[in-house]
């Protein structure tokens, strides 16, 4: 993305470079590309690219759902544009950290509920009453969302080669929100990173 993103270009050019790109380096599909790009944050993490141009001081978000072989990925990344805000830098942190002790609790015999309390302990910090959330993450596999669900509700039992994505998200300021988001696949002896972790501070590009 630091590669393809600039200041002035459109979200939707971006995000149709974003996948041709991801075609050329193997993707057999990208049905799925969502995201929101505005200043200080964006509102939406489901909406279709827009002619807007991105300008500095916006939060770009692109959500990905692309197919190899059969299976899907799902994740999203955050980067700032020219420049980042102190209080959008606290949330990427607080979210990278939430995403953190969710790897950490995503272990065999734990369920859903404990990685969502894991990651919900984390988000705390920034909104102790705890928002509208929904969940934190679900299943992953040949479908974009599958079960289970990374809630308070769902008591499933993590196992062995179980696939999941974490998902932590947080509201702020004027209606904003952040979310962040890894793709794991649960081993007996602790989860695997199927995605390269993205770095702890919120990156800008220039």
């Amino acid at each position: 993305m630091p590669e393809l993103a600039h200041e002035g270009q459109p979200l939707e050019e971006l995000f149709r470079a974003f996948r041709i790109a991801a075609l050329e380096q193997g993707a057999d599909d990208v049905p799925y590309l969502v995201g929101g790009a505005d200043r200080g944050g964006y509102h939406d993490v489901i909406s279709p690219p827009s002619r807007r141009p991105l300008q500095a001081g916006d939060i770009l978000m692109p959500d990905t759902g692309a197919i190899w072989d059969g299976y899907f990925c799902d994740f999203d990344r955050n980067f700032a544009i020219g420049r980042a805000d102190e209080l959008s830098r606290r949330v990427h942190d607080v979210l990278w950290r939430a995403t953190e002790a969710g790897i950490e609790a995503a272990r065999p015999g734990a369920t859903c509920r404990e990685l969502f309390e894991a990651m919900r302990a984390v988000t705390s910090e920034m909104d102790p009453g705890g928002g509208d959330v929904g969940r934190f993450g679900h299943g992953l596999g040949m479908q974009l969302t599958e079960w289970p669900s990374i809630a308070a509700f769902d008591e499933t039992v993590i196992e062995e080669g179980m696939v999941l994505t974490l998902e932590p998200s947080l509201s702020y300021g004027d209606g904003r929100i952040m979310v962040h988001e890894e793709n794991i696949v649960v081993r007996a002896d602790g989860p695997q990173l199927l995605t390269a972790r993205a770095a702890p501070e919120l990156p800008v590009i220039a």
